[in-house]
């Protein structure tokens, strides 16, 4: 039986800073100070957010740039003299000067402040209503959003900084100065009391201990809004400043529909989803259990009949994926086996909700997998989600092993963000995998039932859109009646601004995005934006200057569209060169 081949766990291999070393001056400029800080999480925030950046530890090669990020400290234990010098003069000449955990140096006064005082006490940052970079968080989860436990000892290694010279542009709960600017005119220094990458690693990694004002159902920004403060600096500071947006075509959300089909009556049920689905045009994701063991959670339903029905369900133009074989509780607590684990001798016994017997991290993915490749006739089966999103750490890795690409194993609000993100080995901060997180948006279980939920699910579908949020829909098909009427008000109510697609539609669009490299070089009347686009990607969407008017690209037969200040290419590999024309302000307003 199989599958036959053995499974190898990758050796950790920690990645380098060097690899994020390239590209041109028209990017954000990371001055890494410190490469045990949390560098790889600001990475994977920032490719998340679509900022083009490198990582420079020269402080030369930084000042090139229009806007320099310093992280993960401001200090002179960790700059020299002529660094902090030189990192002094940027907002006097014009340019942009960001600095994380500003703590000495003797530059105070170029951010504006008198002392950095520490603190492990602050747990809440509130934003500023009247300054043009916050003003958008309109919402008052953005505008005020959750930076550690309240409960417990709040957030370690934040700073204050006392005096500020000018409105800060957010304080925390104490009223204490958690983010602060300073303008020279056309130059600006911002500090930021909290580390950025810490906290994105924290996200990341599924450890937010509390830091989320809920579970799941409900709108949690925390590492958005902060992102999107950064991207504002950047393209505030940074002249014909051009980003990736987060959808594909154009599209204000991402929303993904995916179902877990692991109970006896769900195989059956789903079929009257996926009719629905079928006759909207919409592609629905299905992680289906291979449950061939009856235990304490089911009776048998990958059985032959189950098999036959599965069959008819997966030549319905949908996405299979895998729910795991045991769908175990405590699948967090498996050990990670020793990748011979076979069907039909892998045999995983739930004996209660807090007991499984002989189970492994890859026994449940390889077997799964397996019997989904083999039995329903799926050549790749690439998504993965868990049983009750119980989550290994050691599962980021433990899928690279096994051939999977794209998991949907926590919630956003417990990611604290509604945007896809790269998951690091063992989840922790030293080595990047090729895996992508989709996290939960929305799922059935919590009251009131989920049909009395549209609304709310409609309100939190718009709030995304704001910002080209993903939306992952999770849904039990062991009923009908009210979910499936969930589904069919939600799909008629966003689809006009989404884009809807299987989570591995999505995921190949989003792993395509996160590899193109985005220069822009010129000036005066004309300039060029360079895409490196190593995958081919459809509906790739730029965010361009609003004087930029398109003229022609390279090669030619790259079919591009301009909306404003969305330039959306339809389809594109390779390296792309897009010229633009820069109108003038006076012709940018008569539009």
């Amino acid at each position: 039986m199989g599958p036959r081949e053995v499974t190898r766990i990758p050796k950790l291999d920690p990645t380098p800073w060097s690899r994020y070393a390239n590209g041109s001056e028209s990017r954000l400029a990371v001055l890494l100070t410190d490469t045990s800080g949390a560098w790889l999480a600001l990475s994977h925030g920032l490719k998340s957010v679509g900022v083009p950046f490198l990582i420079t530890t020269d402080y030369q090669q930084a000042m090139k740039h229009s806007v320099v990020l310093v992280y993960p400290t401001v200090s002179g234990n960790l700059l020299s003299a002529e660094a902090l010098k030189a990192l002094a003069a940027v907002p006097h000449q014009g340019a942009t000067l960001i600095g994380f955990n500003v703590l000495g140096g003797g530059l105070n006064e170029v951010f504006g402040f008198g002392e950095a005082l520490p603190s492990s006490q602050h747990y809440e940052i509130q934003f500023s209503r009247t300054h043009p970079l916050t003003s958008s968080f309109i919402d008052l989860r953005e505008s005020v959003i959750p930076i550690g436990n309240h409960q417990g000892p709040g957030v370690t290694g934040s700073y204050s900084y006392s005096d500020p010279r000018s409105e800060p542009l957010a304080v925390y709960e104490d009223g204490a100065a958690a983010i602060i600017h300073k303008s020279y005119g056309t130059g600006q220094a911002y500090a930021f009391g909290l580390d950025l990458g810490f906290l994105l690693q924290t996200g990341y990694s599924n450890r937010e201990e509390g830091i989320a004002r809920s579970y799941v159902n409900d709108y949690e920004p925390t590492l958005d809004v902060l992102l999107r403060l950064v991207e504002g600096i950047y393209r505030d500071g940074q002249r014909n400043a051009v980003t990736l947006a987060t959808v594909p075509g154009n599209k204000s959300l991402a929303v993904m529909i995916t179902h877990d089909v692991d109970y006896t009556q769900s195989v059956l049920n789903s079929r009257s989803y996926a009719d629905f689905e079928q006759s909207n045009g919409v592609r629905a994701t299905y992680f289906i259990q291979t449950k061939y063991i009856r235990d304490f959670n089911d009776a048998v339903f990958f059985n032959e009949q189950g098999v036959a029905l599965l069959q008819e369900l997966a030549g319905r133009n949908i996405e299979v994926a895998s729910h795991s074989v045991s769908h175990s509780r405590v699948f967090h607590r498996f050990p990670m086996g020793d990748g011979n684990e076979q069907y039909p001798s892998y045999r995983p016994q739930v004996v209660d909700t807090v007991t499984t017997r002989d189970g492994s991290i890859l026994g449940e993915l390889r077997v799964s997998k397996f019997l989904l490749e083999n039995l329903l006739g799926q050549r790749d089966v690439l998504s993965f989600r868990p049983g009750h999103l119980s989550n290994p750490y050691g599962l980021p890795e433990a899928l690279v092993a096994t051939g999977f690409r794209f998991s949907s194993s926590v919630t956003a609000n417990n990611s604290l963000t509604h945007l896809p993100f790269q998951l690091n080995y063992g989840r922790t901060q030293l080595a990047e995998t090729e895996i992508f997180e989709f996290p939960v948006t929305i799922e059935d279980e919590a009251l009131p039932p989920l049909g009395e939920r549209l609304p709310q699910a409609i309100d939190l579908a718009r709030k995304l859109s704001r910002y080209g949020g993903c939306y992952v829909v999770l849904i039990h098909p062991n009923t009908l009646g009210h979910k499936l009427g969930f589904e069919r008000g939600f799909v008629k109510a966003v689809r006009d601004f989404s884009w809807f697609g299987t989570l591995s539609e999505f995921g190949q669009w989003w792993s395509g995005r996160n590899k193109v490299g985005v220069d822009v070089v010129g000036g005066a009347d004309h300039w060029t934006i360079h895409l490196e686009i190593p995958e081919p990607v459809v509906g790739l969407t730029l965010k361009v200057p609003g004087n930029f008017q398109f003229e022609a690209s390279r090669p030619a037969d790259v079919v591009v569209t301009q909306k404003q200040e969305r330039v959306l290419l339809h389809k594109a590999k390779g390296n792309v060169d897009l010229i633009f024309k820069a109108k003038s302000r006076r012709d940018s307003n008569n539009e």
